[in-house]
């Protein structure tokens, strides 16, 4: 859902904090947002239409496109891997016919996950549209910030980043149509259904390519999930963040999970869809989805505290999700002023292992420890 980096920052932070990282010191950074302007509402009953809602929708405050998926080499070692591209109307200077008056911003993160590491290789970026440097399409999805770039063409994505000390060129095949959240896509994230989100996602992307690592080229295939995401309205009042998943099962079948969290670790709000490997979606109420933390990880950089196993009921099923290694946190402070657990897992039940995924959890850089 999430994707993301931490809608709770593009939704609730001072936006002039995400302004000014990307603005140039001649202009005004330091503008407040224009009360008067009315962000596009989500609304149920709206159906979504392929391949027109692929592309962006800049009415909207916030949207993102989320790739996670696992890689594997010749040598067979896995690696997860990350791409997101954030949309971010900031209702700053919509008036104003200036090029560089900060209308629109996109902020981008990418992400390695090398066990052999054992940490995330990540970098990020962020800067306004406009100027040829950053922009978007409406009719489909393509985005690009600098030489980062995710766009679809026919029945599959290309994304290429070039990061400080890894590179990426991979082409990410469909195989079926997109996975629609909630109600038809209608994500609601909270009892009051003002807060909610348009959401589709697209599971089982096969994954060829090239990654670069430590100046080495490599072949790499594999599978991925994609999320796509808007919404003016996402955070609920009393959300101190949210815990999600997306999981590619063997059988052919996916699962998407999510719950958002109370500063006490309760769940304010939950949900769920499912894909049978025949194509059939079930949507799950709150009830029926608790997620149950088994062990935690403290970060020796900034001292938080992650869940990085969990026990998840889903219906009447449970699984556990154990991390294919447990230092997965991202630092996006240079971008969006957050810090984040962004990492790839495993997902077995009753012991033995079912498929692989990716887990997102925001909000717990509340609760730092020192020591």
């Amino acid at each position: 859902m999430h994707r993301r980096t931490c809608l709770l920052a593009l939704a609730g932070l001072p936006l002039t904090r995400i302004v000014a990282a990307t603005a140039p010191a001649t202009d005004s950074a330091d503008a407040e947002i224009d009360p008067a302007i009315a962000f596009d509402a989500v609304l149920p009953g709206r159906v979504l239409r392929f391949p027109d809602d692929e592309g962006a929708h800049p009415g909207f405050r916030t949207e993102w496109w989320y790739v996670t998926g696992w890689l594997k080499g010749a040598d067979d070692d896995p690696l997860g891997f990350q791409i997101t591209f954030f949309r971010v109307r900031t209702g700053i200077g919509e008036d104003n016919p200036s090029a560089f008056a900060p209308r629109q911003l996109l902020l981008a993160h990418a992400a390695i996950a090398d066990p052999r590491l054992g940490r995330l290789r990540h970098d990020q970026r962020a800067a306004r549209v406009g100027f040829e440097r950053a922009g978007y399409a409406t009719d489909r999805t393509h985005v690009w910030l600098d030489d980062w770039s995710f766009e679809q063409s026919d029945q599959h994505y290309a994304t290429r980043v070039n990061a400080e000390d890894f590179a990426y060129d991979l082409r990410l095949a469909f195989t079926g149509a997109p996975m629609l959240n909630g109600d038809q896509g209608f994500s609601r994230k909270a009892p009051d259904p003002h807060h909610a989100s348009y959401y589709y996602s697209r599971p089982h992307l096969q994954v060829e390519g090239r990654l670069t690592l430590d100046g080495r080229r490599h072949a790499v295939s594999g599978r991925a999930w994609m999320d796509h995401e808007w919404s003016s309205a996402y955070s609920p009042e009393g959300a101190d963040g949210w815990d999600w998943v997306g999981l590619n099962l063997d059988d052919g079948g996916a699962l998407m999970a999510f719950r958002m969290r109370r500063p006490d670790g309760t769940a304010l709000w939950a949900g769920a869809t499912r894909r049978f490997p025949d194509g059939r979606t079930r949507s799950l109420a709150p009830e029926q989805v608790e997620w149950l933390p088994l062990r935690r990880w403290r970060s020796p950089r900034t001292g938080i505290e992650y869940p990085v196993e969990w026990s998840l009921r889903i219906g009447d099923r449970r699984y556990d999700l154990r991390p294919l290694m447990d230092d997965q946190e991202l630092d996006s402070r240079r971008s969006t002023n957050t810090l984040y657990w962004e990492g790839a897992i495993h997902i077995l039940e009753a012991g033995r292992e079912i498929g692989r995924g990716y887990l997102e959890m925001t909000g717990y850089g509340d609760r730092i420890q020192v020591g």
